[in-house]
């Protein structure tokens, strides 16, 4: 088996990193959590930050075969239909998305919507291997932010997805419909269970107050130690009194309704209408 070759690529807009890993022996490569530049305002959406992602790979002389998705976002929109079109490659995410279907498909009247995930090429359960040429990756489940959340772990590098943030800024938000905190920190503690010198790559930072330079790589021993909602041994009910009293006083993220529209079609934009337009809805709720 070869070690992954990684490369990172941030999108500082929606303080999102992406990942190109690669087996050197084969060429073979996966695109993790990828984005498609998106402004709210206009409605406009563009391919910028998928294809530096696709450049460098053509500079590398790389296939890309999988396109695998730690969850379906809430903060940014997916690229990986456009990375499918470009590449062949396999779009994958966690078979509970499943789940976040069924509770989303009635919010937005998104009748397309399976609730079988069928809109994604394969959904991973967890504990499945698989392979990105010679290099094996596994698969963790790691619910809590989202049901449907996995981290991708290939040798000594696990891609967690939302579920950990760099250690000075914690942990991700359990608020979501079908979050939790409980389950949320289970699933960190699973990953806090790995070998110290784990390598642990994030989805997102927000530069913690203090620190001036992005940052999305750290250790399991890093974030026991360290991580200021999870480390030092804190429990179980005590991380889920902060981080549901947390939770509720957190804003809804700027893409929250147009990103889950989105990305629970696999990162494909809702059916057209008879205009040839495709429209993202925002449900609207009158109170007295």
């Amino acid at each position: 088996m070869s070690a992954p070759q990684i490369k990172a690529f941030f999108d500082e807009p929606t303080n999102t990193v992406s990942y190109l890993v690669w087996d050197p022996q084969t060429d073979k490569a996966a695109v993790i959590d990828p984005v498609l530049d998106y402004d709210h305002r206009s409605g406009k959406a563009s391919t910028r930050s998928a294809d530096v992602i696709l450049a460098q790979a053509a500079e590398l002389g790389l296939e890309i075969v999988w396109v695998l998705e730690t969850h379906a976002h809430a903060d940014h929109l997916s690229g990986a239909p456009y990375i499918k079109i470009k590449t062949g490659a396999k779009v994958a995410i966690g078979e509970r998305i499943r789940e976040v279907q069924k509770i989303f498909r009635p919010v937005f009247n998104a009748e397309d919507v399976s609730g079988d995930g069928s809109e994604f090429d394969h959904l991973f359960k967890d504990g499945e291997t698989f392979h990105i040429g010679t290099v094996e990756g596994e698969v963790i489940a790691t619910p809590g932010h989202t049901p449907a959340c996995i981290s991708y772990r290939f040798g000594d590098a696990v891609f967690v997805g939302d579920t950990l943030f760099m250690p000075d800024f914690g942990t991700a938000r359990a608020d979501f419909p079908g979050g939790d905190a409980r389950q949320l920190y289970r699933s960190i503690h699973r990953l806090l269970s790995l070998p110290g010198n784990t390598r642990l790559f994030m989805c997102h930072d927000y530069k913690a107050p203090g620190r001036d330079e992005y940052a999305w790589e750290t250790t399991v021993e890093d974030e026991r130690e360290r991580n200021i909602h999870v480390g030092g041994g804190k429990s179980e009910d005590e991380y889920v009194a902060m981080r549901e009293a947390r939770d509720a006083t957190l804003a809804a993220p700027n893409l929250l309704m147009p990103s889950i529209q989105v990305n629970m079609r696999a990162g494909k934009l809702p059916p057209a209408e008879v205009n040839g337009v495709s429209y993202l809805k925002v449900p609207v709720k009158l109170t007295a």
